[in-house]
């Protein structure tokens, strides 16, 4: 059988499947067909320098050599096992998740993927605690089931509802654009923490079972919280004995240069939920790792939690294989390192560019938030630099107005500076022009 052209591949797709969030007829998708490291390339030959890791799950770039092994070799020996079954790979994931997650964060239950485990993390949640609401953020992203939908704080939840009921959304600590009116992050009274209390007390401390947020707010703009939001999270979670959920599933896995965003911050939330990065993106998992005192609670009482595809086997093994080579290969140390240097260079693009409002990072997770004004801070449509980039073979993605910058962690400087490069010259190009 001869191979398919690039556009009989795209016609197939467009003609026969769904693409998420999209006009159907408006979707243009590059008929991707093989990948190695940082690039991957499409069926007439074009390579892409994947400058979003597909959707900032690819942390150890594509088709790693140890794990695309791990998923062979487990394929060879066993597909799959009910979730019923032990298998050596679940297990030995689950003691492996116990020693790498903060503080006593114990026993995992495992998904297909962030939205699965932010659902779970809910049932857990109010299981334990006997209580029904759920408080989660504005400007956030959970998933697109309709418990993690419900999470979800941002346009995409209003089409999909009503959805599950109990959740209650509250106010972000967006430092740039401050709901509270502050231009200042580091004089500022913190009135988005404050805000918080006082939430939980209109909603009734006793009823309320979880907080969720995510390490860093990934898709929703790339929101770094000030240092002490975390902090004082946790102290006000153990004030009214409501549990810390920190949503990792973009901002784990070293995207931030450490196993998890909190660890920034020396927070032990109660329960960890992840995904992406976990195998990155090589088999679907995702995961809810939740403290000793919360996995006692069920040892008499039952979990009523249930997926087929519950510890996959090809699933764990990759994981491992993952996990390894984050370890073995000193990749968050790279983050860091190249984390570092990807900061200073969108600090010169925001001086030189007066279309960059303004620029986020931290680790291998960046943003630049583009505007027509920077008084007004207006937000700029991106379309034209997003087509530049693509056009030109850098792979992007963006939120609206923030034109992200979250490579696989193995990247080096010179393979970042080649997309950078072609970011500075589309904004001079492009963007700044459209300045007022």
């Amino acid at each position: 059988m001869s191979p398919l052209t690039a556009k009989e591949i795209v016609d197939l797709n467009k003609e026969y499947t769904f693409y998420s969030w999209s006009n159907q007829s408006q979707v243009n998708p590059i008929p991707m067909v093989k990948a190695e490291g940082v690039y991957f390339w499409d069926a007439d030959g074009k390579r892409y320098l994947d400058f979003a890791s597909q959707l900032v799950n690819t942390n150890v770039g594509h088709q790693h050599p140890k794990v695309v092994k791990a998923i062979q070799d487990q394929a060879a020996q066993l597909t799959f096992a009910s979730p019923g079954m032990a298998t050596e790979p679940r297990g030995l994931l689950g003691k492996k998740l116990a020693e790498i997650t903060p503080g006593d964060l114990k026993k995992t239950f495992f998904t297909l993927g962030g939205a699965e485990a932010n659902e779970n993390a809910i049932k857990i949640a109010r299981f334990y605690t006997g209580r029904h609401k759920i408080l989660a953020r504005y400007r956030s992203y959970h998933g697109a089931t309709y418990g993690a939908m419900a999470l979800t704080g941002d346009y995409r939840r209003l089409p999909v509802e009503p959805a599950i009921p109990g959740v209650v959304h509250f106010l972000d600590p967006y430092c740039y654009r401050c709901p509270f009116g502050w231009d200042n992050a580091d004089t500022c009274c913190r009135q988005c923490i404050r805000h918080v209390e006082e939430v939980i007390e209109h909603e009734g401390p006793d009823q309320i079972a979880a907080i969720f947020l995510e390490g860093v707010t990934g898709t929703n703009g790339l929101i770094i919280p000030p240092d002490d939001y975390w902090p004082r999270m946790r102290e006000i979670c153990d004030k009214y004995g409501i549990l810390l959920v920190s949503d990792e599933v973009m901002s784990g896995w070293g995207r931030t240069g450490e196993w998890f965003a909190v660890n920034h911050w020396n927070v032990v939330p109660d329960i960890i939920t992840t995904a992406k990065g976990i195998t990155s993106g090589y088999v679907p998992l995702g995961a809810v790792i939740v403290r000793e005192k919360i996995a006692k609670f069920f040892d008499d009482k039952v979990l009523f939690a249930g997926l087929t595809y519950n510890g996959h086997a090809l699933a764990c093994a990759a994981a491992l294989a993952t996990i390894a080579a984050y370890a073995e290969e000193d990749i968050f140390a790279n983050a860091k390192r190249v984390g570092k240097f990807l900061g200073e260079r969108l600090e010169v693009l925001k001086a030189k560019h007066p279309s960059v409002g303004d620029v986020r990072y931290i680790g291998l997770f960046s943003g630049l938030e583009l505007v027509k004004n920077r008084q007004t801070k207006e937000p700029m449509d991106l379309t034209l630099l997003k087509n530049f980039l693509i056009s030109n073979g850098v792979y992007v993605f963006n939120f609206k107005n923030v034109l992200f910058v979250v490579p696989p962690l193995v990247i080096a400087e010179e393979q970042l500076d080649e997309g950078l490069d072609l970011i500075d010259d589309g904004l001079a190009e492009l963007m700044d022009k459209q300045v007022s």
